[in-house]
C-alpha cells in the first residue's frame, strides 16, 4: 500500500482526509471486519441496564454513540464496565428502577440514544430528568416520540412546542396505546415499546412498512412478552415486564459494512471478504438495492449469533446498472443511502431514489449535502424533495468537500475520491469515529495501486 494514497491530518480543530488516487488508479483487496453494529449496541446497553441480573456483551461498537447511551445509563444508576474490554459487563437495575440523575443527561450526537431514551424516562413515575445533545441533535426533531408518548400521558416539555431538545421529563404512570405510526421507523417504535415495559396492558405500534427489529428480538430475549403481526406491521408488548440480564455477542454493523461493500463493486480489480456482519432481514435493504445494480455480493458461512442472522460478505468489482430505489425497499436501508447514491455514479444510466425525506433530519440534511458535496467532485445529481435523481458515468476530479460533521457522509465521500482522479481533501473528516472509529486506518489497509 503506498502511504501517499491515504492521510489523515489531525488539525485542530478538524481532521482532513485526503485521497491522493495514483495515475493507474487503485484497487481494494483483503479481508476485513468492521465494528459491531451500532443499533445492537445502544439496545444491549439499555437492556442491560434496566434487566435484573448482569449483562454481558462482546462485540460493542467502540463509537462515540454507544459511549453516550453508556454514560447516559451509568448517570441513573446503572453499574457499566470498561467499554473497551473484550467483555462488558452491565449491572442492572430492573425495570422502572432508573435512578433520578444529578446533572443534565447528555446524549451527544446520538439520536437513537435519546429517542429510545426517552420512551423510559418518561415512564419512571416521580422522577424528574432533562436530556440534550450537541448542536447537531438539538436540531433533529423530537415530536415523532414526545407526541406519542404524550398520548400515553407523558409530561415532557422542550423548544418549539415540545419538538427539540433540551428537553425536561416529569415521569409518570404511563396509559397502554396503539399507536400508528406514520412513518416506518424503529426509534418510534423502539421509544414506545420501552415505555411500555412499565405499563399494565398492551402498547402496541404499527407501522406503514416494517422497520429494524433489533429491539423486538433483544426484548424477548431478555424475557419480554412480545408479539410481532408482520401481515399488520404491528408489534404488541404486554406489561408490565421483567427482564433478565443475557449474554450478547455483538455482529459487525451492515451500516458500516457498506461502504467497503460499495467501494468493492465499483472499483475495477477488486475482491473484499467482509467478515461477520449482522444480515438481519429488516437491515438488508443495502443487499437488496446492490442486487438491483447487478453487484457481484456472495453471502457465505451464514449463522446464528445470538438470535441475529449473521454472515461473510464477499464483493467483487463488476459494472453496475442503474434503477430506481423507493418504497418499502428505502426503511431497510436508509442508513445506507448516501453510499448508494456513491454507487449510482458509477452505474450504467439513471438511478433514483426516491420516498428518502427522512434523510432531511437526519445528522445532516443528507439528500442536499449528499448533492452538494457530489457535484463538487464532478457528478451528475439532481436533488428532489424527497431523493436523488443521480446519472452515472461522469468521470469525477479530486476536489475539497466537507462531511458537514455526519459520519456517513465523511465516509460515503472518501468511498466517492477513490474514483476520482487526482486528489480529494475531505474537511471534517473526524466525524466518521461516531461509528467507525477506525474507517480511515481499514481504508489505507485495503487500498493499493492497481
Amino acid at each position: 500500500m503506498s502511504a501517499a494514497i491515504v492521510h489523515l491530518t489531525e488539525a485542530l480543530p478538524h481532521h482532513v482526509l485526503t485521497i491522493a488516487v495514483p495515475s493507474g488508479g487503485l484497487a481494494l483487496q483483503g479481508r476485513i471486519q468492521v465494528p459491531g453494529d451500532k443499533s445492537i449496541s445502544h439496545r444491549a446497553l439499555m437492556l442491560g441496564a434496566i434487566a435484573q441480573g448482569e449483562t454481558r456483551i462482546k462485540g460493542l461498537l467502540l463509537g462515540e454513540d454507544p459511549y453516550s447511551t453508556a454514560r447516559c445509563f451509568q448517570a441513573m444508576g446503572a453499574k457499566i464496565s470498561d467499554l473497551e474490554a473484550e467483555w462488558i459487563s452491565v449491572q442492572g437495575l430492573g425495570v422502572g428502577n432508573l435512578q433520578e440523575p444529578t446533572n443534565v443527561l447528555d446524549a451527544g450526537n446520538s439520536g437513537t440514544t435519546l429517542r429510545l431514551m426517552l420512551g423510559l424516562l418518561a415512564a419512571q413515575p416521580d422522577r424528574f430528568f432533562t436530556v440534550t445533545g450537541d448542536d447537531s441533535l438539538r436540531s433533529r426533531p423530537m415530536s415523532r416520540v414526545v407526541q406519542p408518548l404524550t398520548q400515553m400521558g407523558a409530561k415532557i416539555w422542550g423548544r418549539q412546542g415540545n419538538s427539540l431538545a433540551p428537553l425536561a421529563i416529569k415521569g409518570q404512570s404511563l396509559n397502554p396505546i396503539h399507536y400508528a405510526s406514520p412513518i416506518a421507523s424503529a426509534q418510534v417504535k423502539s421509544c414506545i415499546l420501552l415505555a411500555g415495559l412499565m405499563i399494565a396492558g398492551s402498547t402496541s405500534v404499527s407501522e406503514p412498512s416494517l422497520s429494524r427489529d433489533h429491539s423486538e428480538r433483544m426484548l424477548r430475549a431478555f424475557g419480554a412478552d412480545l408479539s410481532v403481526d408482520p401481515e399488520q406491521c404491528r408489534v404488541t408488548l404486554a406489561g408490565p415486564a421483567q427482564l433478565t440480564g443475557q449474554t450478547v455477542i455483538v455482529p459487525g454493523d451492515i451500516s458500516s459494512a457498506a461502504f467497503w461493500l460499495v467501494a468493492a463493486a465499483i472499483t475495477p480489480e477488486s475482491e473484499l471478504v467482509i467478515e461477520n456482519v449482522g444480515v438481519n432481514p429488516t437491515r438488508t435493504g443495502i443487499l437488496d438495492a446492490l442486487a438491483l445494480m447487478d453487484a457481484d455480493i456472495t453471502l457465505e458461512n451464514e449463522r446464528l449469533v445470538t438470535g441475529e442472522p449473521v454472515a461473510d460478505l464477499r464483493v467483487r468489482y463488476r459494472p453496475l446498472r442503474g434503477c430506481r430505489l423507493a418504497g418499502s425497499l428505502i426503511p431497510r436501508m436508509i442508513d445506507e443511502v448516501p453510499i448508494l447514491a456513491v454507487a449510482a455514479l458509477f452505474a450504467q444510466g439513471k438511478t433514483l431514489i426516491q420516498d428518502a425525506a427522512e434523510l432531511r433530519v437526519k445528522e445532516s440534511d443528507r439528500l442536499a449535502v449528499m448533492a452538494s458535496q457530489l457535484q463538487k467532485l464532478g457528478a451528475n445529481v439532481i436533488e428532489h424533495a424527497d431523493g436523488l435523481e443521480i446519472e452515472g458515468g461522469t468521470s469525477l476530479q479530486g476536489s475539497q468537500v466537507d462531511s458537514y460533521t455526519d459520519h456517513r457522509i465523511a465516509m460515503s465521500l472518501a468511498i466517492a475520491a477513490l474514483r476520482a482522479t487526482g486528489t480529494t481533501s475531505i474537511q471534517r473528516a473526524e466525524a466518521a469515529a461516531v461509528s467507525y472509529p477506525d474507517f480511515t486506518k481499514t481504508l489505507a489497509k485495503i487500498c493499493h495501486p492497481a
